[in-house]
């Protein structure tokens, strides 16, 4: 009698597997099925495509099986990896630029009459002197006509030479500058690496070619004087010239012509040096003439900032003596230079390489008035 699960004749052959082990050698595993690059199509397959071939060709990618886990994962490390990488070369965060340290080299020159200051009111004054053809303020500092250089847009040298006369109407045109007033307007225009520099030359200004006040703006002593006419009259020029890839020059060679009177309760003779007493309601021109070399980079394009590499301010009538490194005094109408001279000069003193610089205001840049006032 046969076992339950033998066949009613029993097993072929009388072998203990039967027929079956003859073909045990070419039983093919589920893997084995896998990785076959032929798989047959299924009868529904086959219905569906009447010329269909019996069999497709399967992509090596689809064979992997198993290991497309792995292959995904190392995909995912070198990416992540390569991210990595690039983040850390190229992050998002802007690198502090070194700063960029230029201090002010400046010089302040008096000039002495050679006679009585003349004085008349301003209108008189200004008609009959040679800035009669002067404009007002920020009218007299035009822009002029540009072309791109190697390395710098016209339009970047227009921002460039707007950002000069910005700074030349703040330090020599605002009424609050000139008499001794706000100062954060200039120093708000100015590079950061400046910064120190200037608040030093206005806390403790010094004549020594480095920490001027008046290296930076123009401004009175307003004990000593006053504006008669809020409208300063100016003349000159702007230019650009490309220093670097990276760097304009500006240039500003322009003459500021005031008229100023005493100020009220102003002491009546300058530092006991002789000058004579000012006129009483008479007003008298002082003009100054300054020439500065900006430093402008393309970051400064866009935080309308700039670096004052040179400044060279001549301004009478001015007594030698008065030392213009704070403020200016000039001599007003009806004083005199008197016997003042410039102190002795020692080329030793290095630290002083500007002190005692005088020279004389000549005789045809004085006004001429048609009714002056004695």
């Amino acid at each position: 009698m046969t076992g339950p699960g033998d066949p009613p004749e029993g097993m072929p052959d009388g072998a203990p597997g039967g027929g079956d082990d003859e073909y045990r050698s070419v039983v093919f595993d589920e893997r084995f099925i896998r990785a076959a690059r032929l798989q047959e199509f299924s009868a529904d397959e086959r219905l569906g495509e009447h010329h269909a071939p019996a069999v497709k060709t399967r992509h090596a990618w689809l064979r992997l099986g198993g290991s497309r886990q792995a292959v995904l994962l190392v995909l995912l490390i070198v990416l992540a990896f390569g991210t990595a990488v690039y983040m850390g070369v190229r992050h998002p965060y802007k690198a502090p630029e070194p700063a960029r340290s230029q201090p002010l080299r400046s010089s302040v020159v008096p000039l002495a009459p050679p006679g009585t200051v003349p004085g008349a009111t301003p209108e008189d004054l200004f008609s009959h002197s040679p800035a009669a053809d002067y404009r007002i303020g920020a009218a007299g500092i035009n822009l002029p006509a540009v072309q791109r250089s190697a390395h710098f847009s016209d339009g970047q040298i227009v921002t460039a030479m707007t950002i000069a006369k910005d700074y030349l109407v703040r330090s020599s045109v605002d009424p609050a500058t000139l008499t001794g007033g706000a100062v954060r307007p200039v120093r708000l225009l100015l590079d950061t690496g400046q910064l120190d520099q200037f608040d030093r030359s206005l806390a403790h200004p010094d004549d020594n070619g480095q920490y001027a006040a008046t290296g930076w703006l123009v401004r009175f002593d307003p004990k000593r004087v006053e504006l008669a006419d809020r409208d300063v009259r100016v003349d000159g020029t702007l230019s650009a010239t490309e220093l670097s890839a990276d760097t304009l020059d500006i240039t500003a060679d322009y003459t500021f012509v005031y008229a100023v009177r005493p100020a009220p309760g102003a002491p009546r003779d300058d530092a006991g040096q002789h000058t004579g007493t000012p006129t009483p309601g008479a007003a008298s021109l002082v003009t100054v003439r300054r020439e500065l070399h900006f430093r402008i980079g393309r970051d400064d394009l866009a935080d309308h900032r700039l670096i004052v590499a040179q400044s060279s301010l001549q301004a009478g009538p001015l007594n030698c003596s008065s030392d213009p490194a704070d403020a200016l005094r000039p001599l007003l109408a009806g004083q005199h230079a008197g016997p003042d001279r410039p102190a002795g000069t020692d080329p030793y003193a290095r630290s002083r390489t500007n002190a005692s610089l005088c020279g004389q205001l000549s005789a045809t840049s004085q006004p001429t008035p048609s009714h002056p006032i004695h």
